[in-house]
């Protein structure tokens, strides 16, 4: 079963939506798990145990396991979903993207070192970054397209030239020529995805529109502020599918005390239902 056929599962037996990012900072958690030998594994332990029946994926985001050297706790904690609950892919959040033969050791390190079911790409080098990871047709490479920082609009919504037989014209945003891309020329395994923010619903309906049912990890709800009625409504497929809404700091870091855990729950629940609402 490929990546898009898992997350559907996921998504239809939780009925859900919610992936939660798995982002640990070691100084934000309680004083009871830092005095623990692995600190970041059992956090992020409690957090999947808490919320495993309410998402469609988890999303670690590697960088916050390089910083500290802690990539055993990243393999540890994807190990933990894969053996626990097999059924909750597993998006590896690096964000590589460099020329061929290098982007082929990433490829390695991401799905065959830590076993994830999809790793995030910048295309900013072209096809030589992303052919190494598509070409591994039952993972997922997810494409970095709109993002939701504040200072994307500066790069990805530059005119650009693209070929004069595009529809509107020999220009577009630079986002929409990705988004194009990733539909017309990159996507030979069905296994490309794309990242679109949720702080920006008028480029969302945009990606949408220029891709048809191609599935979207869709951050920047909760702790940056994306509107969750416009993202759902500009962001679903004609399937009433087709987007993995990412909540991280909003979901782990809801409370700062022993009940961690089950504060991440209620807040798992939340956004959970109110994606579906909108649905």
């Amino acid at each position: 079963m490929g990546f898009l056929d898992r997350v559907q599962a996921a998504m239809e037996k939780n009925n859900s939506l919610l992936c939660v990012g798995l982002d640990p900072s070691p100084e934000r958690f309680p004083a009871s798990i830092q005095a623990m030998e692995k600190p970041i594994f059992e956090f992020n332990k409690a957090i999947i145990d808490a919320t495993a029946d309410l998402v469609c994926s988890y999303k670690p985001q590697a960088a916050y396991y390089h910083a500290c050297g802690a990539e055993d706790q990243l393999a540890m904690t994807i190990d933990y979903i894969r053996t626990q609950y097999p059924d909750i892919p597993v998006i590896l959040d690096s964000k590589r993207g460099d020329i061929g033969s290098t982007a082929s050791q990433y490829a390695i390190e991401a799905f065959e070192r830590y076993q994830a079911d999809a790793v995030t790409v910048n295309p900013y080098m072209g096809i030589d970054t992303i052919e190494p990871f598509s070409s591994y047709a039952d993972k997922g490479t997810v494409v970095l397209c709109r993002t939701s920082n504040p200072g994307a609009a500066a790069i990805q919504n530059l005119l650009v030239q693209q070929d004069s037989s595009v529809e509107n014209g020999n220009t577009a945003m630079l986002y929409e020529v990705i988004a194009r891309m990733c539909k017309e020329q990159w996507n030979g395994n069905n296994n490309i995805l794309l990242v679109v923010g949720a702080t920006n619903p008028t480029e969302l309906k945009r990606i949408r529109e220029i891709t048809g049912d191609m599935t979207f990890l869709v951050p920047g709800l909760g702790a940056q502020g994306g509107d969750v009625e416009a993202t759902v409504k500009n962001g679903l497929n004609s399937e009433g599918k087709g987007i993995i809404v990412n909540s991280s700091r909003g979901i782990i870091y809801a409370s700062g005390g022993d009940d961690f855990a089950e504060a991440a729950r209620n807040a798992a629940v939340k956004l959970r239902d109110q994606v579906n609402l909108y649905r």
